[in-house]
């Protein structure tokens, strides 16, 4: 895909001025917000193609932004911001963000996130035009159809909790799923005591689908936080 446009939301002027001297250098073609009120609008009238969010904005707090934008749009929202406890990681993702970078940051960091999104955007796009039937991703093949998966050409025998949790962690490849967000989608529940379940289920699930449970290749743990679905790469 061409060089997507970017939105970068930071009131820091030496960090603005670094974010977007990165973008610069690798071509991407941007326009900046110093708050929430300003970001909100640039977004609706410019229709980015990736937002760059730092949290603390002066106006509005940015998990706020985050769950306006996503009253209307899917745009992937990538949190850049100081705050580094797992609940503000954790409160972000749940409003809809897509990644979590903590400051102070790499500018390689940086623009790996940001080819990270861009693999996504290209996957969900190629998606888009097919029929959304079929999720290939590595040897792991889903027929939503049919509602069957299979491994290395293999029926996998899941359980309906399992194939639930395989096929909502398809669908949002690469994005970091909260525990909060998977139980909620899953079991219409946002129950903490749940979580211990959610676990069980999704180590039964790795045992079906991995090679290697200890050293996962489809499923990845984000301690204390949720799961994702890796991209295996077509040359594996």
């Amino acid at each position: 895909m061409n060089k997507p446009f970017l939105l970068v939301v930071e009131d820091d002027h030496a960090v603005r001025n670094l974010i977007t001297t990165t973008l610069e250098t690798q071509d991407y073609k941007y326009h900046t917000a110093v708050n929430g009120n300003q970001a909100l609008m640039e977004a609706v009238s410019q229709h980015p193609d990736i937002i760059l969010l730092d949290l603390g904005l002066p106006d509005i707090d940015g998990v706020d932004v985050i769950k306006k934008i996503r009253t209307w749009s899917n745009v992937p929202i990538i949190v850049i911001s100081a705050r580094s406890e797992d609940q503000d990681k954790i409160d972000a993702l749940d409003a809809g963000a897509d990644d979590y970078l903590t400051k102070p940051f790499s500018v390689q960091e940086l623009l790996a996130r940001l080819r990270v999104t861009l693999r996504r955007i290209s996957y969900t796009n190629s998606i888009a035009e097919q029929e959304k039937s079929i999720f290939v991703n590595g040897g792991l093949k889903i027929d939503f159809a049919s509602g069957c998966a299979y491994i290395d050409g293999k029926e996998l025998h899941l359980t309906p909790i399992e194939y639930k949790l395989l096929c909502l962690l398809a669908r949002n490849i690469g994005k970091v799923l909260t525990h909060k967000f998977i139980l909620k989608e899953v079991w219409g529940s946002t129950l903490e005591s749940d979580i211990p379940s959610l676990r069980v289920f999704m180590a039964t699930l790795r045992k079906k689908i991995e090679q290697n449970t200890s050293n996962p290749k489809y499923i990845q743990t984000h301690v204390g936080v949720g799961y994702r679905m890796l991209r295996i790469s077509s040359e594996e």
